[in-house]
């Protein structure tokens, strides 16, 4: 079946995570393809995405000439652009061009990238997994400790990261280079002892969040936020600005491995019944009133299917609705 028309960036990622299950995905890199030359794209800037993409299926199928025709329409597509979306198609097309056997093509396309690993550390795995399919590990580990060399440097020589969240693009090339010498069987560095000891942090960083207490998760539908925002604006000062936190911390709980997740949805006239004579937006007011909630039946369970009327009750797809706002 042809893709829908007017193709979002929300539906391109729901693609590239379903596309290899589809019936026929060659057809989908195809109808890919298709949109992204006849202007089928909702943002046109994401024509090298939707085509990159398409290569990316078409080499799964090992359908090598497809994948490389799809790729170099992507890499005419980004032009200029000096990107992470950009560099991704550099690397794919480079990787393409190792499995064609045109290596020297692939290092030219390559090495004007190694730049770019401090500076778009999510196209690096695009970038090593180019050099492994070329069987360059031995450039790929020697590119990625220049690279977290110069990450460590632009630190200021500061004390280690105490988390994988302060250490920023930092861990990211730690974990690659660390992946990539386990490849290549090589001992532990200094580096590798610090993505484990980072790796283990983060871990035990969501440990603690999964045994917290969720946030405040109630939910005001939009008549009720009206109401409640003329009372408190610690609900948020719009109705997207308040499901986009809601949304938030949905994602951050579920990374955290709670499961059984729910938003809490509220009403105006239990909010300020709850605090009396006292300020209904007092902050033991809504901690007391999030409690109650939590207690009740009234909950709507999140997430929903993709395609499924979203959960703040828009009427749109949630696809389309309150999760991308997790992003925003």
């Amino acid at each position: 079946m042809p893709l829908k028309s007017d193709l979002t960036s929300a539906d391109l990622t729901e693609i590239r995570e379903s596309a290899l299950g589809a019936a026929d995905p060659l057809g989908v890199a195809a109808d890919l393809a298709s949109a992204a030359e006849a202007g089928r794209l909702a943002d046109p800037d994401d024509a090298g995405v939707a085509l990159t993409l398409a290569a990316e299926i078409a080499e799964s199928r090992s359908k090598l000439d497809a994948a490389l025709r799809y790729v170099e329409q992507a890499v005419d597509a980004f032009g200029k652009r000096d990107d992470s979306p950009a560099a991704t198609a550099r690397a794919v097309r480079a990787r393409l061009l190792f499995r064609a056997g045109r290596g020297d093509e692939a290092m030219a396309e390559l090495e004007p990238l190694r730049p770019t690993l401090t500076r778009f550390p999510d196209a690096a795995a695009y970038l090593s997994a180019a050099l492994a399919v070329g069987g360059r590990g031995r450039e790929a580990e020697q590119w990625l400790t220049e690279a977290v060399k110069e990450a460590l440097a632009e630190r200021g020589g500061t004390a280690e990261p105490a988390s994988a969240e302060d250490a920023g693009t930092l861990f990211f090339l730690l974990q690659q280079r660390h992946r990539v010498r386990h490849m290549l069987g090589l001992q532990h560095d200094a580096h590798d002892n610090l993505a484990e000891r980072l790796e283990t942090r983060l871990a035990n960083a969501n440990a603690r969040a999964a045994a917290e207490p969720a946030g405040d998760l109630v939910f005001w539908p939009q008549p009720a936020f009206d109401e409640v925002r003329k009372l408190t604006e610690a609900y948020g000062t719009t109705w997207d600005e308040h499901r986009a936190r809601l949304e938030r911390e949905l994602v951050r709980l579920a990374g955290a491995g709670r499961a059984d997740l729910a938003v809490l949805p509220g009403s105006v006239a239990g909010f300020t019944a709850l605090a009396g004579d006292g300020d209904p937006g007092s902050a033991e007011n809504r901690a007391g009133y999030a409690r109650q909630l939590e207690s009740g039946t009234a909950q709507i369970s999140w997430p929903p299917e993709r395609n499924a009327p979203c959960w703040c009750g828009s009427g749109q797809k949630y696809k389309k609705c309150c999760l991308p706002r997790s992003r925003s």
